[in-house]
């Protein structure tokens, strides 16, 4: 009996055999269409191929497509675990042909493969083809040998395929597999089409025409290819069981579960076992692919899915967390095919952990609350809507997951109500909010997310992505289109563009449609909006195109090196300067980084050389950036670092990067350093490059801030500075490593010049060797005053003191004529400053020369003045003083 994984490698083989390229399964969130949720079938990734936008350099391909049909208009959720055939995520065989061969090869491609290489009985084989297209047929006829009456025409549009109401468009052939006139059920078309006894398990799309607006089909010039066979279908009919679950890879899952919770997995708790089974696969998928749960879009619809089988997992028995523990038994099964299933292995666990701890500690309430409302009521009544919002509201049960509560007792919930209290609380967030002060510009945020829902970011794991554009705002208003000119912010369902926050700043880019193209020149957020700030460049931009959107890598690049180096920086600060070291701001621009950090005093040369060697090693390091999702309490609880003006909810993202040397490896690593952080990073701390550190300064009272450079800025800056020191070494005729010790030398040789100058200064000035300045006897006292020119007020007090030398007793006064600002110094020795204070002797002249006041000793004293010509009256008032002494 083959294993699916066996199928699914015979599939893949056989079209690889045929000249098809086989491609790796797309992500289950869309790059390529806005207007999907999840990935739902395997065109989905060649949507641009078939419309002819997109070239490879392939023309046939091959996939194993993971799909998840849960929300929006694909949505089997509620069918899940009940039925043998419904899922929430499957897989889908593919092999398409873009513009290559066309219905024949393609109806031989299915015969073969099915009748030979999975040896199903041709007999058991029928086909339905739309009810005009007798070309395919007649291929059936040929290739087959089928007779008319297993070629079933068929009018409707289920053997008609449309991208949409305009576009590529063809007719479809099916095939079915006849399990025996045993099982209930009419072939397809009949009466009893419904049963189970003909089943589908392969489809051919033949995309040959293209659909106008007014009705018209056009052959289009590049005919191809797309079809689908499920794997499961496929793996059940070829492992002869009617059942999806009793394949070999989905019974695993199951027993997995029944082995966790203590349980028969073919007892009274068999459908939980299917619903845990199913939804195992559909949250670690799309943990994988990026997806977090949230209480918005695709976060919001992967948590409805976890909670949905948790609560499966309750009604087991389980008093603990289950559904972690089974993801290594679904890597066991997929993760060869699946590998990102083993790189994400640990955040799905983690994940799926902390949301069943967190829901299991409401599950209880709310169904004790359900069971509350249903006692008092009557038999068979429906639960009330304001009793399902409450539900919602207060204990976080979607309404599905009520709804699939009441189904077990046979019972359903006023819908309606639901939805009148959903927007009673709406319009009162709305009155309340209107009350804030904010400014009146800003209501329309709050109204378009009311209408629209929040924006859903794409970019933690892309640059380039499909959107739609949801609303084009200008000057405070929605606005029908905007043309080339305008300077308008575009709102789109979702993007890959990050909005300024957590001091990261806004990413830049393009948004194309097919009308326009918009320049964006910055990101901000809203209401859960992500604003575009953009210019229209080409054409008109308008609400509902769909759109190209595609973030300006270099940019984001850079800017991602800047902010990832901001925790190592704060990591080494800690580790250099002590514990009490702490984020007060920062900012992540493409040149630049900032961080701000509580510190008393500037760092020393050899602390700032300690801090940039240390985050360079850490670079060169090059370990991964691993991302977790946890509860702020938790984040802490493990020793995350909290980031300065983030605000936390619920939920939140803990960056790790870094391996401390000698820590061990796997699980017993010790990481580096450990951040609550919302931005984006590097992919491995080596992507950083490197990084400069500019220099420490004061921020604030008790904040020091650090100023750096990373990547390409960090080696141009090192490049700028080297060229600087060549460019002095050959001013100074040496080589650059000998610049410091000859800029030494000059440096001595200018200090001794700068001391004999001064000194021949102070001997031409003071008389030198001639006898040097006149000396006065006033009240029985030496006295030396004079106005000097050529010497600077530095010089006085030097030349006051060789003076007094000389004088043995006696008093000096003088005057430096330095132009704007003169300068005064006095003089007394020792012996004389009990009769007279060099600071009065200063602060006379400087009265006399219009300055005021002075300062200094007794014996030595110095002042400022303002009028040099009134220098010959300064000195007769100090004689004057000196003299009435």
């Amino acid at each position: 009996m083959p294993s699916l994984n066996d199928i699914r490698s015979t599939y893949l083989n056989f079209f690889a055999r045929n000249d098809h390229q086989i491609v790796e399964s797309s992500p289950l969130v869309p790059r390529n269409d806005p207007t999907l949720m999840f990935t739902n079938s395997g065109m989905v990734q060649f949507k641009n191929c078939f419309t002819g936008v997109e070239t490879r350099d392939y023309k046939r391909a091959t996939t194993a497509q993971k799909c998840v049909r849960a929300g929006g208009k694909h949505n089997d959720l509620d069918n899940v675990g009940y039925t043998a055939r419904h899922h929430t995520f499957f897989e889908m065989l593919g092999n398409f042909s873009f513009g290559d061969y066309f219905k024949e090869k393609a109806i031989t491609y299915a015969w073969e493969l099915l009748t030979k290489d999975f040896a199903l009985d041709a007999k058991r084989l029928c086909v339905t083809v739309y009810h005009t297209d007798d070309e395919a047929a007649g291929i059936w006829k040929k290739v087959a040998g089928l007779e008319d009456h297993r070629i079933i025409r068929i009018a409707s549009d289920d053997n008609f395929w449309r991208m949409g109401p305009t576009g590529p468009c063809g007719p479809c052939t099916e095939i079915f597999y006849d399990h025996g006139d045993h099982i209930p059920g009419g072939p397809p078309g009949s009466a009893d089409e419904d049963g189970d006894r003909f089943i589908e398990i392969w489809n051919n799309v033949f995309m040959q025409n293209e659909q106008f607006a007014d009705g018209r089909l056009v052959p289009l010039e590049m005919q191809s290819i797309d079809t689908g066979m499920g794997l499961e279908r496929i793996g059940a009919l070829l492992q002869g069981k009617h059942d999806n679950y009793d394949t070999d890879l989905m019974r695993s899952l199951i027993e997995a579960s029944a082995h966790a919770t203590s349980s028969d997995p073919d007892g009274p708790g068999k459908t939980h076992h299917r619903v845990i089974a199913d939804h195992l696969r559909s949250v670690s998928f799309l943990i994988a692919d990026g997806v977090m749960p949230s209480n918005e879009g695709r976060g919001y619809v992967l948590r409805r899915i976890m909670r949905r089988a948790m609560r499966h997992a309750q009604q087991l028995g389980a008093k603990d967390p289950v559904m972690f523990r089974l993801v290594p038994a679904l890597v066991q099964q997929m993760g060869a095919a699946y590998p990102e299933l083993n790189r994400a292995q640990s955040l799905i666990e983690e994940t799926l952990k902390l949301e069943e701890t967190r829901f299991r500690t409401t599950l209880d309430r709310g169904l004790k609350l359900l069971e509350d409302e249903l006692s008092a009521l009557p038999e068979g009544a429906p639960l009330s809507g304001p009793a399902a919002f409450k539900l919602y509201d207060t204990y976080g049960f979607p309404l599905d997951l009520t709804q699939d509560a009441l189904r077990e007792k046979g019972r359903t919930a006023d819908v309606a109500g639901f939805d009148a209290a959903m927007a009673e609380q709406k319009a009162k967030a709305r009155a309340a909010w209107s009350g804030t002060g904010e400014s009146k510009e800003a209501a329309i945020w709050f109204d378009l997310a009311d209408r629209l829902g929040a924006s859903e970011f794409l970019g933690y794991d892309t640059e380039t992505a499909e959107g739609q554009v949801l609303a084009v705002v200008a000057d405070g208003a929605e606005q029908a289109k905007a043309t080339v000119g305008q300077s308008v912010t575009i709102v789109l369902n979702q993007t890959p563009f990050y909005a300024e926050s957590g001091g990261q700043v806004g990413d830049t880019g393009l948004i194309r449609t097919g009308q326009g193209l918009a320049k964006v020149t910055d990101t901000k957020k809203a209401q859960g909006l992500f604003l575009h700030i953009a210019e229209v460049v080409e054409g008109e931009i308008a609400p509902g195109q769909g759109a190209v959107l595609t973030v300006d890598h270099a940019r984001r690049s850079a800017i991602r090196a800047n902010h990832s180096v901001t925790h190592l920086l704060h990591e080494a600060l800690r580790r250099a300067l002590g514990d009490h070291v702490a984020q007060k701001g920062s900012l992540n621009a493409a040149d630049r980084m900032r961080f701000d950090f509580s510190h008393g005093k500037g760092m020393t040369p050899e602390e700032l050389a300690t801090v940039e060697a240390e985050v360079n090693a850490f670079v060169r390091q090059n370990t991964p950036v691993e991302t977790r999702i946890m509860t702020p309490d938790d984040a802490r609880a493990l020793g995350a670092q909290a980031l300065f003006g983030e605000k936390y909810g619920d939920e939140v993202r803990v960056v790790s990067m870094g391996t401390l040397p000698g820590s061990g490896k796997g699980a017993d690593k010790a990481t580096y350093s450990l951040e609550l952080c919302g931005g984006t990073h590097v992919a491995r701390t080596g992507d950083i490059g490197a990084f400069v550190l500019l220099g420490d300064s004061a921020s604030s009272a008790g904040v020091r801030r650090i100023e750096g450079l990373t990547g390409q800025a960090a080696l141009d800056h090192l490049r700028a500075q080297d060229q600087r020191l060549n460019d002095v070494a050959g001013l100074l005729k040496t080589h650059g490593a000998d610049v410091a010790e000859r800029v030494r030398a000059l440096l001595d040789d200018r200090k001794a010049l700068q001391n004999e100058v001064a000194q021949l200064r102070r001997e031409l000035a003071t008389g030198g060797k001639s006898g040097g300045p006149e000396v006065k006897e006033i009240n029985g006292l030496k006295v030396v005053l004079q106005v000097l020119s050529g010497v600077t007020g530095k010089d006085l007090p030097g030349m006051i003191d060789d003076l007094k030398a000389k004088l043995g007793s006696g008093i000096v006064l003088l005057v430096a004529d330095t132009g704007a600002k003169p300068a005064i110094a006095a003089g007394v020795t020792a012996d004389l400053t009990a009769r007279v204070s060099a600071v009065d002797l200063v602060r006379t002249a400087a009265e006399a020369m219009g300055g005021k006041g002075g300062g200094g000793r007794p014996d030595m004293a110095q002042g400022g003045a303002a009028d040099i010509a009134a220098a010959p009256a300064a000195l007769a008032a100090v004689e004057t003083l000196i003299g009435g002494k």
